[in-house]
């Protein structure tokens, strides 16, 4: 008897694992459309619609794309879809300057989580602001705990650290919510008033700056940006191996600290607004040091010639004469205010043909994954700061090549990026900023249609339902953003033996982007 109820169970084993796996095996995979061979094989109807690069390109202000019957020979149920665009990120729009009147040189920006926005820069005194003209008086601003001075300066109030003397270097000027600037003085000296880029880690600002200009990243650490002093000089961090410097620094969500920087190997760089087609990417676990140099990210040389030249730089000598003696110029350089017979450092090149693109004073950022380096862009047909603008280039791997995406503006922008308060603000020395809601272009709708009788044809749609990416900080990180994906949910569709999709575009931007589509999802229920 025993031996019976042992073979039943055994059996009983085999025939429920025998009913989970044609379970399993009636399940349907995602159905996903992500490239051109994908969008082509899917097409029932287009209207105003290309494909290219295996993305879904609207040519008309409004377009529409409408799927094939995709079906399934038992039922299935939808639980969602999911759209992504292109990486372009081509929706800027210009405005006024959103920092504080009086910060001067190339500003850096940094949020230190939801409301809490910080610029850095050199503080200076307009001509309109006459020496003892203006009595500042006490204040309280919403969102600081101390006592707060007025200023001359709209929207900019001086805190105890903002009233002491300045060092010659950057200062700090902190927001909640971009309109009011409170100045908390001096955050670097005068040796060290080449500040590029800043991090901010467990509570501690990491300020690089290059010694002398345009070499060496070199490091604070300040653990209190209130005080009015700088933090603890670190020194060097980063022996640039070339000229250049100019760097960007962005922390991955491992930690590991990322310098993108200027490499002037290939270029005379005095006659391109001191930019390059070439740069380095170094890492470091702790930022402080140790930068192992990787594959560049930006690699835009033409054909090297074999040949060298020199050009000059005005401050390596002037500013360290130790690691910089020069020689003397040998011709005035009006350019850079040298006279025959003054001391000065010169760097060398290999000559490149055709003439260049440059790129320069490197800026970064990552929404969920997706990095972006800003930087100058100097055309090789260009003449001079009238031509050149803020470029951007993107990658979905900051271990690999980054491609060109776009510019935007006119002059020496010397950039850099910031998320804050739901938006991406890209600060420029120039009196123009830039905006923009994200990489996302407006505006999709969707919707899906199910086949309930397996006849082929549509017996209930959803309604209509406009998708769109949104973005939200991540804690603990200034530089790396979260992406919320444009999803929509259509769970409460009844289930059927075939799916269609309707997609509708219209294009509201008023700048060159478009809602480019490059890949699709639809997640059915297990």
């Amino acid at each position: 008897m025993k031996k019976i109820i042992k073979n039943v169970s055994v059996a009983a084993i085999i025939v429920l694992l025998m009913s989970c796996n044609n379970k399993k095996s009636n399940l349907a995979e995602d159905w996903v459309i992500d490239s051109q061979q994908d969008w082509e094989a899917n097409i029932d109807n287009l209207s105003n619609i290309t494909i290219k690069d295996g993305k879904l390109v609207p040519t008309e202000e409004e377009a529409t794309f409408q799927s094939k019957l995709k079906t399934f020979s038992n039922k299935q149920s939808v639980k969602s879809i999911t759209l992504s665009q292109s990486s372009e990120w081509l929706n800027w729009k210009p405005v006024a300057n959103i920092g504080p009147s009086n910060l001067a040189d190339a500003p850096v920006a940094l949020q230190m989580g939801a409301g809490n926005y910080w610029l850095f820069g050199r503080y200076t005194k307009r001509k309109s602001q006459k020496e003892g003209t203006f009595q500042a008086v006490d204040t309280i601003l919403k969102g600081f705990d101390v006592t707060l001075k007025t200023t001359p300066f709209k929207n900019q109030f001086d805190a105890p650290g903002g009233l002491k003397p300045s060092k010659g270097g950057y200062h700090a000027w902190q927001s909640t919510d971009l309109v009011n600037w409170v100045h908390h003085g001096p955050v670097s000296e005068s040796f060290s008033k080449w500040v590029t880029t800043a991090e901010y880690v467990d509570g501690k600002l990491y300020l690089y700056y290059d010694f002398p200009n345009d070499q060496d990243p070199h490091l604070y650490i300040d653990d209190n940006l209130t005080d009015g002093e700088p933090g603890e000089n670190m020194g060097m961090a980063f022996k640039d191996p070339t000229h250049g410097s100019d760097c960007a620094v962005i922390r991955d969500l491992e930690g590991n600290f990322h310098l993108i920087v200027e490499d002037w190997s290939p270029i005379d760089a005095s006659t391109h607004a001191w930019d390059s087609p070439l740069s380095i990417h170094a890492v470091s676990i702790d930022g402080k040091g140790n930068f192992e140099i990787l594959d560049p990210p930006v690699d835009q040389r033409t054909n090297p010639t074999g040949e060298y030249a020199e050009y000059v730089h005005p401050h390596w000598h002037s500013e360290d004469p130790k690691n910089y003696p020069g020689k003397k110029a040998t011709e005035d350089i009006p350019q850079h205010r040298v006279k025959a017979g003054q001391i000065r450092a010169y760097g060398k090149y290999e000559i490149h043909e055709p003439e260049q693109n440059a790129y320069g004073d490197w800026a970064s950022i990552s929404i969920g994954g997706q990095y972006y380096l800003f930087a100058d862009f100097d055309p090789a047909n260009g003449h001079g700061r009238q031509d050149m603008s803020v470029a951007w280039f993107t990658s979905d791997d900051i271990n690999k090549p980054f491609t060109f995406c776009g510019n935007i503006g006119q002059g020496h922008p010397d950039p850099d990026i910031m998320f804050a308060e739901g938006k991406f603000y890209l600060v420029t020395q120039l009196n123009t900023d830039f905006v923009s809601d994200g990489p996302w272009v407006e505006t999709v709708e969707v919707r899906v249609g199910v086949d309930t009788t397996n006849d082929g044809q549509i017996n209930k749609w959803s309604d209509w339902k406009v998708v769109k990416e949104q973005y939200d900080y991540i804690e603990g990180f200034s530089k790396q953003i979260k992406r919320i994906p444009a999803r929509v949910d259509v769970s409460d569709l009844p289930e059927g033996f075939g799916f269609q999709l309707e997609i509708k575009i219209s294009d509201t931007s008023e700048n060159q982007s478009k809602p480019v589509l490059d890949k699709l999802i639809v997640d059915f229920k297990e």
